[in-house]
C-alpha cells in the first residue's frame, strides 16, 4: 500500500502527460517535487471539569461534578458565582463534607429510632372524653390531644404534624403512628374512655 504523499507526489512533467501534453520528453529525476500532505483535525472540545455551588436549571443540583464547555463556564457560570473549578482540595474538601452529612444522618435516625422505642414501650396513653350514648365520645380524638398527653407524661415535644391518628369518635383501643424519620415510625396505643 502506497502513502499519502506518494500517491500526492508528481513531477510537472507527468502531470502535462496526464492532461495531453507533450509525450516525447522523458521525465527527470531531479524535477520531480512532492506535495505537502495536510490532514484536517477536528478542533479540540475544550471543556471544564466543575463543581456546582447552586442548584442550576437544565445542569444540576448543588454540589454536583459536571463537564461543560469552557466558553459556558467563563461566560455563564463563573461570573453568575454559581460554579467553580474542581481541584483536588476542593474534592477532599466534598468528600469530609458529605462523610459529616452522611454522619448526622444517621445520628439523627438513631436518636428517632431511640424514641420510637421509648413511644411503643409506654404501654398505652389514656385518653379522657365527655361519654355519649354507648360507646360515642363527644368531639374526636386529635393530633393536638396526642401531643399534649405526650408532653405532659413524657416531657417530650412532639410536632403534631408527625401524628397519623384514625378518626376517633367511640371509647376503644386504637393505635397511632409517629413519623419520627423517613425510615422510622413509631406505633402508639391509645385507650380512650368516657367520664
Amino acid at each position: 500500500m502506497t502513502s499519502p504523499a506518494a500517491t500526492l507526489s508528481w513531477s510537472s512533467s507527468s502531470w502535462l502527460h496526464s492532461l495531453g501534453g507533450c509525450s516525447n520528453e522523458a521525465p527527470e529525476s531531479s524535477d520531480r517535487r512532492s506535495a505537502m500532505v495536510v490532514i484536517a483535525q477536528k478542533k479540540a472540545k475544550k471543556t471544564r471539569k466543575i463543581i456546582l455551588k447552586e442548584d442550576t436549571d437544565y445542569l444540576g443540583k448543588k454540589g454536583q461534578l459536571l463537564d461543560v464547555k469552557a466558553g459556558y463556564y467563563r461566560n455563564y457560570l463563573l461570573p453568575m458565582g454559581k460554579a467553580q473549578i474542581v481541584t483536588p482540595v476542593l474534592l477532599k474538601e466534598m468528600r469530609m463534607e458529605e462523610e459529616r452529612i452522611e454522619a448526622e444522618k444517621k445520628r439523627v435516625k438513631e436518636e428517632a429510632q431511640q424514641l420510637a422505642l421509648m413511644f411503643e414501650t409506654v404501654g398505652a396513653f389514656k385518653v379522657k372524653r365527655k361519654g355519649g350514648k354507648g360507646k360515642l365520645i363527644f368531639g374526636s380524638v386529635t393530633a393536638q390531644d396526642l401531643v399534649d398527653i405526650i408532653k405532659a407524661q413524657l416531657q417530650r415535644e412532639v410536632d403534631k404534624r408527625i401524628v397519623v391518628l384514625p378518626e376517633i369518635r367511640e371509647t376503644g383501643e386504637y393505635i397511632a403512628e409517629l413519623k419520627l424519620h423517613p425510615e422510622v415510625t413509631a406505633r402508639v396505643r391509645l385507650n380512650v374512655f368516657a367520664n
